[in-house]
């Protein structure tokens, strides 16, 4: 058996190593694969590793020989499913293995725009501290977030993190899914009711046909002024321009955002020029533990291709 592995730099960092797959087979290596070298890398793989590897038909019609896609990431939109459902090759993602970090990390960009410790940290060494007349001084306004409402759109896994650390902070948790239900840790209310009453929303929605660009002049048009937006799951969520320019109008206080529309992004990316906006290079999931988690899921994953017990397929 021939395991490729296209893209396997993301998950590894120097912190692990793919070793192990030694025992199902021959192991390929590739930090990272163009488009153009797909087919020719992969061409005699039963399995192919991937995390945003694009694998579209006229790479499917390329690999005669591939059995299984196994992906290095939960999100699989980077692959054609229904091509790879019709011809019966697997595509098994890693579910759940980032929520901690991710959830983490949505506190950490929030933090950033309440406090924002770093300017404050840089600001001090750089000699502000040592020349003022006062014994304190603050360079942004600082907020509190007891009292204040998180609406949080999309309630899976790590929206119910983010919830129970919201109630710790002692705010109050609004949460939006498209199957309703109910939830101890979040009111649960139809989107507009969630646009119309946070003072913060962040995103964990997936993004689909009816998600795309989310965040734009209409919805934000529902939202009250000086909202907080907080996006860890998807660029494509938002429209950026259209963010943008309710950043400068000061309609939206500020944007924390993990992940842009096009990564890496054009260098002309209008939220660049917002300084209201925290953008970080997609590493919410990239935790040391959180990167531990995805090798032992996926080692799971191939391993019951292999044993004949499917897991984690998603078609």
């Amino acid at each position: 058996m021939e395991i490729v592995i296209l893209d396997g730099y993301p998950a590894t960092r120097g912190d692990y190593n793919y070793d192990f797959l030694k025992k199902y087979g021959d192991v390929i290596y590739y930090d990272r694969t163009p488009y153009e070298l797909i087919a020719q890398r992969a061409k005699n793989a039963d399995i192919v590793l991937a995390n945003k590897i694009v694998i579209d038909k006229p790479i499917f019609d390329q690999l005669p020989k591939l059995k299984m896609i196994a992906m290095l990431a939960t999100g699989y939109n980077s692959i054609d499913i229904q091509t790879a459902k019709e011809r019966g090759i697997y595509v098994c993602n890693i579910p759940k293995y980032s929520s901690p970090s991710v959830a983490q990390f949505t506190f950490a960009l929030l933090l950033e725009i309440t406090n924002q410790v770093g300017l404050h940290n840089q600001s001090v060494k750089n000699g502000e501290w040592a020349a003022c007349p006062d014994f304190c001084y603050n360079k942004t306004r600082q907020i509190e977030l007891m009292g204040k409402t998180i609406g949080l759109i999309g309630y899976g896994d790590i929206a119910k993190q983010v919830a129970i650390m919201a109630k710790a902070f002692g705010m109050n948790v609004l949460g939006y899914r498209r199957s309703g239900g109910t939830d101890e840790n979040a009111q649960i209310v139809s989107l507009d009711y969630l646009l119309a009453n946070s003072d913060i929303i962040s995103l964990h929605c997936p993004l689909n046909a009816q998600s795309d660009k989310l965040i734009c002049n209409a919805t934000i048009n529902q939202m009250k002024d000086n909202v907080i937006i907080i996006n860890t799951a998807r660029g494509g969520l938002v429209n950026e321009q259209e963010l943008a320019e309710n950043l400068k109008n000061g309609k939206v206080l500020a944007y924390g955002g993990d992940v842009l529309t096009k990564e890496p992004p054009e260098k002309d990316n209008p939220l660049f020029a917002c300084h209201n906006a925290f953008i970080t290079p997609h590493l919410a999931w990239a935790t040391v533990e959180a990167r531990g988690r995805l090798m032992d899921i996926m080692d799971d994953n191939i391993a019951g291709f292999v044993n004949g017990k499917v897991i984690n397929n998603v078609w």
